[in-house]
C-alpha cells in the first residue's frame, strides 16, 4: 500500500510535536491546537481543505521571486515554518458556507526571518487569486512610511513576475486587478487615511510600534461587509505592555493555552522559553542568571525566536552572532537585540499561576455535597458597569477553635473547594464581547455568569444569591474591600443577615495591601503547585486567573496589580480575600504561618 504523506501544513506540526523541529512553547501549542483540529474540529463546524492551501503554498514559487540579498533571483520557496502559516491562513474553513475559518492573525517573529515579504506575498495573493471581487487589500500602518515596508515587497515582486505584471496594473503607489476591479495598496493613519475602507485583506506590520488601537480598530471596522476578511498582524516583540501588541500577544496566549477558545483567532509566536521554575515564580521571559532558562546568548537556542534561521544561511547565523556580541559588549543596547533577534518582552513583569498549573487543578466541585460545611467568602465589588464576582471558598480541615487534644486537622484527603458566581450588567454584553474579545455571552448561555437587567449591576442579584447560598452553606465570614462598600455592607446585615462581630455570617473588611494580600496570595500558589485546590474548571475564573499581574516588593511579599492587569481579576482578588480568611481560622501544614498564634498571625496579616 502506498504511503499518505501528510500535508505540509500537518507535516511541520507533527514535527513540532514530536520535536523534530526545535520549537518554543507557543509554536508547539499552534501546532498541537493544528493537529487537535484535525480531530474534532468537525464537531464546531471546522474543516481543513488541503486543495486550497497547497493552492497558496504552490503560488509562492510559481509566481514570486527574490530581488535582493543572497536569494536574488530565486524561486520564493516557503520554509516549513512558513508553510505552516500560510497553510493555517488559507486552509482551515467553516463547514456551513466554506469561507475561511480565521479573521484575525497575530505572529510575532524575530527580526530578519522574512516577515515582511511573506505578508506582501500573501497581500498579492488575496488580491489576485482568493476569489473575491472587489477586494481591497492594504498595508496598514500609524506612518505612511510603515505602510510601506510590506507595499514596497508586494510591488517588486509583481514587477519581477511576467504572469503577475500581466494581470495586474502596478503604480507607485497601487497595485491593480482591473478584471475583478480590486486593487492592493499602502495606508496609514496620516490624513485620515484609514477612514471609509471596506477591506478584504489587511497587512499590519510591527504593531508593536502603534501607539493605539486606532489602526485595528478602524480596519476591524470596515470587514463587516466582507464574508472572508482576514487582518494579518506581523510584528517584533515590544516593551510596553499597555499598548494594543501585548493585548494581542496576551490574547493568542490565552487562545493556544486553551483559556479562551475562538475558532477565528491565528496565533504563531517565536521566542524563548522561561523555565519552569521561573515561570511557577510569575516570570513570563526568560531571566538572565537562570541556569534553566533559555539563554539568548547560547546559539542552540536561537531556533527558537527565529525559525527560519537553518534556511536563511551563515549570512544569517553570523548577523545573529555579531547582535549577540554587540549586545554584550554594550549593555545598553541588550533590550532592543533581545526584543528584535529573540522576541524577550523587556519591561519587568510577573506573572502569578501559569496556566497549565491552573488547569490541572479542574477537580470537579458539586455545591449541593458542599451542604451544611464552613466556607469563606470574598466579594470583589466591580464598578457600575463591569463584572462583580462572589467567591466561596471551603477548606478541606475544620476551624481552629474546634481543635481538641491530639485530633488531626490534616488528615483529610479533601481539596480547597471554590464555588463562583459572577454578575455582569446584560444590555453591554454584546458591546463587551466585541470590545474585550471575551466569549461573555457564551458565559451566561452556560450559566457562569448571571446578568443583571440594564447597563449598571443590580446589586439586589448578589443579594438573592447570598440569600440562597447562606442558606445551603454555613458561611462563617464575608470578606470584602472597605472601598465603596458602605451601601452593600447595609444591605447585607439588613437583607441578608451578616452581621458586622459573631461567630458566623461574619461581614470582613479586607485591606488590598501587601499586609493582608501577601500570605493568601503565596498560599493559593502553594495550593495549585500541591494540586490542593479544586475550581471545577470554571473558565470565567481560569480567564480571570490568567489576566493576573503579580507586585512584589523588597521584602518578598506578593499581591495582584490591578492596573498592570491588562483585563479582569475580580474573581481571583474574591478567592484570594476568602482564602485569607479561611488561614486566621485553619492551620494547614507548611502554611506560611506555620507556628504562629491566631493573634499573630493578625498582626502579620494587618486586618
Amino acid at each position: 500500500m502506498k504511503k499518505l504523506t501528510p500535508h505540509p501544513t500537518t507535516k511541520y506540526a507533527l514535527d513540532i510535536v514530536n520535536k523534530k523541529i526545535i520549537s518554543n512553547k507557543w509554536i508547539y501549542l499552534a501546532c498541537k491546537r493544528h493537529l487537535t483540529d484535525l480531530k474534532t474540529g468537525k464537531e464546531r463546524g471546522l474543516y481543513f481543505d488541503e486543495e486550497t492551501a497547497s493552492h497558496v503554498i504552490e503560488f509562492f514559487p510559481e509566481f514570486l521571486r527574490f530581488y535582493e540579498g543572497a536569494f536574488a533571483d530565486k524561486p520564493f520557496h516557503l520554509t516549513p515554518h512558513q508553510k505552516f502559516i500560510v497553510g493555517s491562513l488559507f486552509g482551515w474553513k467553516k463547514i456551513a458556507d466554506n469561507l475561511r475559518r480565521f479573521k484575525t492573525a497575530y505572529i510575532e517573529e524575530a527580526k530578519g526571518n522574512g516577515k515582511s515579504p511573506l505578508a506582501g506575498g500573501i497581500g498579492l495573493y488575496a488580491l489576485g487569486f482568493d476569489d473575491e471581487s472587489g477586494a481591497e487589500v492594504y498595508s496598514a500602518a500609524v506612518t505612511k512610511e510603515q505602510a510601506g515596508i510590506i507595499f514596497r515587497d508586494a510591488h517588486t515582486f509583481s514587477e519581477a513576475s511576467e504572469e503577475l505584471s500581466e494581470i495586474f496594473i502596478i503604480d507607485k503607489n497601487n497595485i491593480a486587478y482591473p478584471s475583478e476591479n480590486s486593487f492592493f495598496r499602502p495606508i496609514s493613519s496620516e490624513h485620515r487615511g484609514l477612514d471609509g475602507k471596506r477591506p478584504h485583506f489587511v497587512l499590519i506590520d510591527e504593531i508593536h510600534e502603534h501607539p493605539n488601537d486606532m489602526v485595528v480598530r478602524k480596519m476591524s471596522a470596515g470587514t463587516k461587509t466582507r464574508r472572508q476578511a482576514l487582518i494579518l498582524e506581523i510584528t517584533n516583540s515590544g516593551y510596553d505592555r499597555q499598548s494594543i501588541c501585548f493585548q494581542h500577544h496576551e490574547y493568542t496566549e490565552k487562545v493556544l493555552e486553551g483559556v479562551l477558545q475562538d475558532d477565528e483567532w491565528f496565533g504563531m509566536m517565536s521566542g524563548l522559553d522561561v523555565c519552569e521554575a521561573c515561570q511557577n515564580d510569575g516570570k513570563t521571559v526568560p531571566q538572565d542568571g537562570c541556569p534553566d532558562c533559555d539563554d539568548w546568548r547560547d546559539p542552540e537556542v536561537w531556533e527558537k525566536a527565529n525559525p527560519n534561521m537553518m534556511y536563511l544561511g551563515q549570512p544569517f547565523l553570523d548577523y545573529l552572532k555579531k547582535q549577540v556580541k554587540e549586545a554584550k559588549e554594550m549593555p545598553s543596547s541588550q533590550n532592543i537585540v533581545k526584543r528584535l533577534n529573540f522576541c524577550i518582552w523587556t519591561e519587568s513583569f510577573s506573572r502569578w499561576i501559569p496556566a497549565d498549573t491552573w488547569n490541572a487543578c479542574s477537580f470537579k466541585v458539586i455545591p449541593d455535597q458542599l451542604k451544611g460545611k464552613i466556607g469563606y467568602s470574598g466579594l470583589d465589588l466591580s464598578s457600575n458597569i463591569d463584572i462583580t464576582a462572589l467567591v466561596h471558598v471551603f477548606p478541606p480541615w475544620e476551624p481552629l477553635h474546634s481543635f481538641q487534644g491530639n485530633r488531626n486537622l490534616y488528615g483529610s484527603p479533601d481539596k480547597y473547594q471554590i464555588v463562583c458566581h459572577f454578575f455582569m450588567p446584560e444590555d453591554n454584553i454584546r458591546e463587551r464581547v466585541h470590545k474585550d474579545k471575551v466569549p461573555y455571552d457564551l458565559w451566561v448561555e452556560q450559566g457562569y455568569i448571571t446578568t443583571t437587567p440594564g447597563n449598571i449591576i443590580d446589586y439586589d442579584f448578589i443579594l438573592e444569591q447570598l440569600k440562597r447560598d447562606s442558606e445551603k452553606f454555613t458561611i462563617a465570614e464575608m470578606a470584602f474591600d472597605r472601598w465603596g462598600s458602605q451601601k452593600i455592607t447595609t444591605d447585607l446585615q439588613d437583607k441578608c443577615g451578616f452581621q458586622l462581630e459573631g461567630d458566623n455570617k461574619t461581614l470582613i473588611q479586607f485591606g488590598q495591601g501587601y499586609g493582608s494580600m501577601s500570605a493568601p496570595t503565596k498560599e493559593i500558589e502553594k495550593l495549585a503547585l500541591s494540586k490542593e485546590i479544586a475550581h471545577n474548571g470554571n473558565p470565567v475564573l481560569n480567564w480571570m486567573m490568567s489576566n493576573v499581574v503579580i507586585e512584589q516588593d523588597a521584602a518578598g511579599n506578593k499581591k495582584p496589580n490591578k492596573g498592570k492587569s491588562t483585563e479582569r481579576i475580580d474573581g481571583a482578588v474574591a478567592m484570594i480575600m476568602a482564602v485569607g480568611r479561611a488561614m486566621l481560622k485553619n492551620i494547614p501544614e507548611e502554611s506560611v504561618y506555620e507556628g504562629l498564634s491566631v493573634d499573630e498571625m493578625k498582626d502579620r496579616m494587618a486586618f
